[in-house]
């Protein structure tokens, strides 16, 4: 006895947020597509009505009663993985296509070349990362096909050929580890930074006298700046007399703040107004010509050498070295500590960091084993908050 025609109504939202629906339906051994574009769901199961219809009476109604319309035989991946590449290579740079090649041929082709796209589910693509865990690829090793396969068949959805794309989302890829978050972890820590950056300002050639390394980094240190604020600030920003330094060059609204100096840090600017003509519009930490340093070159000038010669000096003490990878962030990170050590509230130290967020934890702005004042189970550092 012949088969039953089957099919069914398929729809997707599209980029302009009106719901797409095509049908979906076998005729002559293969599956077919038939888009409808912006139709009703009515008007969608009536059409596939008529449509299984016609397929048991042995007609194509793709052909009969649409000519015009594109039908979709769905491909295989392998197939399809071509056609995108033939519409995308010349757009990607070299290293890039050398880099997708490794992903395609030693990774996705061999799994899911011969599927057809349709046949490809969230349960085939887990199965897929599932398998790479041998413990031969790193967890980016693994998503990083992943996210090349996903690619690959948003291209389908926006083309019709598949409903919906089974490799998005964050489940779909094998976990990364937490990227590791430096700080300074102690006080001898933070003083042999400093004291580099002091040894360093002091051996610094006469045109190169404006670069106030200890200052900035102390700056950081004790005021929990972004780089982009230490950067941008001016001496109209800080009152040392009421002991106050306000940022108002920020990446987001609640960055707008004011930071109390203390004494350490109130010390390290007094030092440096001191051996200068102030400008109050002037930039605090500027380039010789007056002009805002660059974060690259702060990285480059002040903290990669101020690192450098601090683990150098430590080694002669035969002291263990800095922590590694110390980042600008890595000084945030600190003066975050330092707040809890104080004995500062979780309220508090979000509004000095500027890290004011709905339903934030407030402990996890920190890291490191600096002593802390925090409630008990701290969270990570929230991506971006600290």
């Amino acid at each position: 006895m012949p088969r039953h025609a089957t099919g069914q109504v398929v729809e997707h939202k599209g980029k302009d947020g009106r719901v797409y629906r095509s049908l979906r339906y076998r005729f002559g051994g293969a599956r077919r597509t038939m888009p409808l574009g912006v139709v009703s769901r009515a008007e969608a199961e009536a059409k596939l009505a008529h449509t299984i219809a016609d397929v048991e009476r042995g007609l194509d109604p793709a052909r009969i009663e649409t000519p015009d319309v594109q039908v979709v035989d769905v491909p295989t991946f392998h197939e399809y993985a071509e056609q995108w590449w033939l519409l995308n290579e010349s757009e990607l740079a070299e290293n890039t296509r050398a880099d997708y090649r490794w992903r395609l041929e030693k990774h996705l082709l061999g799994h899911f070349g011969t599927m057809r796209l349709d046949q490809i589910t969230i349960a085939e693509v887990d199965r897929y990362v599932a398998s790479k865990r041998d413990g031969t690829l790193s967890p980016r090793s693994i998503n990083m096909p992943v996210t090349l396969l996903g690619a690959i068949l948003d291209q389908a959805v926006e083309h019709e050929v598949i409903a919906s794309n089974p490799a998005r989302g964050r489940k779909r890829k094998a976990r990364e580890r937490e990227p590791h978050r430096s700080s300074l972890e102690s006080a001898w820590q933070i003083g042999a930074l400093l004291d580099a950056a002091g040894e360093l300002d002091a051996k610094a050639a006469r045109d190169r006298r404006h670069v106030e390394r200890r200052a900035m980094l102390a700056t950081l240190t004790f005021a929990g700046l972004r780089i982009s604020e230490l950067l941008a600030l001016r001496w109209r920003d800080v009152d040392l007399a009421a002991g106050w330094l306000t940022v108002g060059d920020s990446k987001t609204d609640a960055g707008r703040r004011r930071v109390k100096i203390r004494g350490a840090l109130r010390d390290e600017l007094l030092a440096v107004r001191s051996r200068r003509t102030i400008d109050q519009d002037a930039y605090m930490f500027p380039t010789r010509t007056g002009h805002r340093l660059g974060a690259d070159n702060f990285r480059n000038r002040v903290l990669k050498p101020a690192v450098a010669r601090a683990n150098a000096n430590l080694a002669a003490d035969g002291s263990p070295p800095l922590p590694e990878k110390l980042t600008p962030h890595s000084l945030r990170r600190t003066f975050c500590s330092l707040l809890y050590a104080l004995g500062e509230s979780p309220p508090a130290v979000m509004q000095e960091m500027g890290a004011h967020r709905s339903g934030a934890r407030t402990e996890g702005l920190c890291s490191g084993d600096a002593p802390r004042r925090v409630p008990a189970s701290p969270a990570p550092c929230p991506s971006g908050g600290c």
